[in-house]
């Protein structure tokens, strides 16, 4: 019998997460955290500003197929892209109360992040972005990360906004994109490039908090 996708999707990243979550523990670690947690909402503003754009051109290409996935697909990713957006302008009023602003440059992992998906979007097929956003959604923000690095950062709690907003949503939206995953009709092939673009960002994303934690530019 075969395998649900979500299931499926699950054990090809078994080997990573642990990884992907040593870098999450490198990135919170005490010593230089005010600053550090300053240079990650910098870094995640433009990723964060890239998603609803990313999620309304899936929509788009899903409409363009001849799939039997494409509605429901599409109309998936119209609601969740209701459901992200402004979330970067809370990302910008968190780093006004870190006294601090967006970077005039884009992070070159978020570039790379961001772009692969509008890649695998538009050459590829839309249903690749959902191996995204399972990593993005499934190693979000703890529920009591907020209030900690409140406590060792000493930053005003109005600079965690986006933290504790995702903590409380991003666990639903996780359910709810493994529901959609195991509803569709995925070809073994469709399957495939799903896994390879959860993969690959899972990859990207060690690789950028690795980069914050290590580097006072946070450059890789």
């Amino acid at each position: 019998m075969t395998a649900p996708a979500s299931v499926a999707l699950g054990t090809k990243l078994a080997p990573v997460t642990p990884v992907l979550r040593a870098a999450t523990a490198a990135l919170w670690r005490p010593d230089g955290l005010r600053r550090r947690y300053v240079r990650y909402l910098t870094a995640m503003h433009p990723l964060v500003r890239a998603s609803v754009p990313l999620l309304e051109r899936a929509a788009e290409r899903c409409a363009e197929l001849d799939d039997p996935d494409a509605a429901r697909l599409a109309a998936y990713y119209i609601r969740h892209a209701a459901e992200e957006r402004d979330h970067d302008t809370w990302l910008l009023d968190d780093l006004a109360c870190a006294g601090a602003g967006p970077a005039a440059v884009p992070h070159p992992v978020v570039v790379e992040l961001a772009g692969a998906q509008y890649y695998r979007v538009e050459h590829e097929h839309p249903a690749a972005l959902l191996g995204y956003m399972a990593v993005l959604e499934g190693n979000a923000p703890g529920p009591r990360l907020a209030d900690r690095l409140t406590a060792a950062t000493g930053l005003p709690a109005g600079a965690f906004r986006t933290l504790r907003e995702h903590a409380e949503l991003d666990g639903g939206h996780l359910a709810d994109l493994y529901r959609l995953l195991d509803g569709l009709h995925l070809t073994p092939d469709r399957q495939t490039t799903v896994c390879v673009s959860a993969l690959h960002t899972a990859q990207l994303l060690t690789r950028l908090f690795l980069a914050l934690a290590a580097d006072p530019g946070g450059q890789p």
